[in-house]
């Protein structure tokens, strides 16, 4: 009695199996994908794919990095947001970085041949880029907390400490980030009164009180801030309307147009809020870049 009672129970529980694994594993696959086969959501179903002369070239979902082989920026192209995943824009490699607001401080590893190599700093990261697109676009490219040269600017303030963990007397002042071999004058000259020397090694000095400074740079930089730092995902296609704007005379000047041409292009290839509150305002980059080819082919 108490083994028929067993199988009972297990015959009743492998047929249940099979009936949820026929609605859930096939049937109900079958019917998501068939829905996502009708006209209108076909495109979209199958990745939003972008074609040209019958041959795929990217997806208006998924961004990309218009640079060459040797990873220096197109000049006739409107450059992507950062991309953290894989290489940049690896849809098998999405990620973030995972570095946040309290990393600022370089730190230097070896590569596979046992060579010095420095892991910049999150803020060194958004310094550096903020003054290279600075450079290439013809912006100011000061930002808060960074160096006129693209570097976090951070001390550590050396001596005794207070109650309150502030350092009232410093001894030693060092510019954390400044190797001496590249910054032999830090960006302050002194910090109350104590000279700021460069750092000797990156990632020392953890025995001061780390200080970021802010500087006089503006509140508002010229360059946005999804130009500086990569998207959750890696994988954003779009920039901001802002980001597209300090583009437009670079891209004109490329491709031998006006720059209202160029901004003609940007709004078109520019979506709104969501319901009209969700959100910001976006340029696909990919898109538009695709656009500027097919109207004004680049001739350099």
């Amino acid at each position: 009695m108490r083994m028929s009672t067993w199988i009972r129970q297990h015959l009743a529980a492998l047929r249940a199996l099979l009936v949820l694994t026929v609605i859930t594993g096939i049937v109900y696959p079958v019917a998501v994908f068939a829905v996502g086969q009708l006209p209108g959501l076909k495109d979209k179903a199958d990745g939003s794919l972008i074609t040209v002369d019958g041959k795929t070239v990217g997806s208006s979902l998924i961004g990309q990095s218009f640079t060459d082989a040797d990873g220096n920026v197109l000049v006739q192209y409107f450059q992507s947001r950062p991309s953290a995943a894989g290489d940049g824009y690896d849809p098998l490699s999405t990620a973030a970085s995972n570095l946040g607001p309290e990393s600022i401080i370089d730190t230097m590893t070896q590569d596979e041949d046992g060579k010095d190599e420095v892991v910049p700093s999150l803020l060194t990261q958004v310094c550096t880029r903020s003054k290279d697109i600075a450079d290439r676009e013809g912006v100011d490219g000061a930002r808060p907390f960074c160096t006129a040269d693209g570097i976090g600017a951070v001390l550590s303030v050396i001596g005794p400490r207070e109650t309150n963990g502030e350092v009232a007397h410093p001894t030693a002042v060092f510019s954390v980030n400044e190797l001496c071999s590249e910054h032999p004058k830090p960006f302050l000259d002194r910090y109350q009164g104590v000279e700021v020397k460069c750092a000797e090694q990156l990632g020392g000095y953890a025995e001061g009180r780390i200080v970021p400074i802010r500087g006089d740079a503006p509140a508002d930089p010229a360059v946005p801030v999804d130009a500086v730092t990569a998207s959750g995902s890696g994988l954003d296609p779009n920039i901001s309307p802002a980001y597209a704007e300090i583009q437009v005379a670079r891209i004109a000047k490329a491709r031998g147009i006006s720059a209202d041409q160029v901004r003609e292009l940007v709004d078109a290839h520019t979506t709104g809020r969501a319901l009209g509150i969700l959100g910001e305002p976006a340029v696909n980059v990919v898109e538009l870049n695709l656009d500027l080819d097919s109207r004004y082919p680049f001739r350099g």
